[in-house]
């Protein structure tokens, strides 16, 4: 598939919605819808058998969802993932990680956008104060029992499907340790 053209069709501080015009090796041309967001760090804090959460109100859905702590950098900003990943813990849970480890690598929605998430390991950590944006003031955060975290995806009452990806991500680095 070529690009032979692209136009930006709506912006803000957090993404670019863009219509590119497309050749087909067949010849045939046609449009692309894409919406393009920075990269994200997801972190999953971990306490012994504990993990940590958030919930917080998702506008698109409007529901209130427990998830993973995750986001990107304001203003669409290009940000070293590990540091991605100390910000978005402390922001939105307080916590600092003495270690963090990289678990992998998630594409979002592949078919309609660029982003991409990185996958952390949030380990020895110590508490503190959150450092929450303006949109995640009704952020609530909890440690739940990982059996209580798993019943809820059961359940359907844990439905991000990065949360869910990145737990994935974590049982098989757990799988592989000696």
């Amino acid at each position: 598939m070529e690009t032979l053209g692209s136009r930006e069709v709506y912006a803000n501080q957090w993404m670019v919605v863009r219509e590119d015009a497309i050749g087909r090796a067949d010849g045939t041309t046609g449009i692309y819808g894409v919406v393009d967001k920075p990269d994200f760090a997801l972190v999953i804090p971990m306490d012994g058998e504990r993990l940590r959460l958030v919930e917080q109100y998702r506008y698109p859905l409007g529901l209130r969802r427990w998830e993973f702590p995750q986001g990107t950098a304001p203003e669409r900003a290009d940000v070293d993932p590990m540091a991605l990943a100390k910000r978005e813990l402390r922001e939105e849970t307080g916590l600092r990680a003495g270690k963090l480890v990289q678990l992998g690598l998630l594409d979002v929605a592949p078919g309609m956008s660029s982003q991409r998430g990185r996958v952390f390991l949030a380990t020895q950590l110590t508490e503190g104060f959150h450092e929450r944006e303006h949109e995640e003031q009704d952020m609530r955060s909890a440690w739940f029992p990982r059996a209580e975290f798993e019943a809820m995806i059961a359940r359907g009452e844990i439905t991000d499907a990065q949360s869910i990806a990145a737990y994935t991500l974590l049982l098989l680095h757990e799988h592989s340790q000696p």
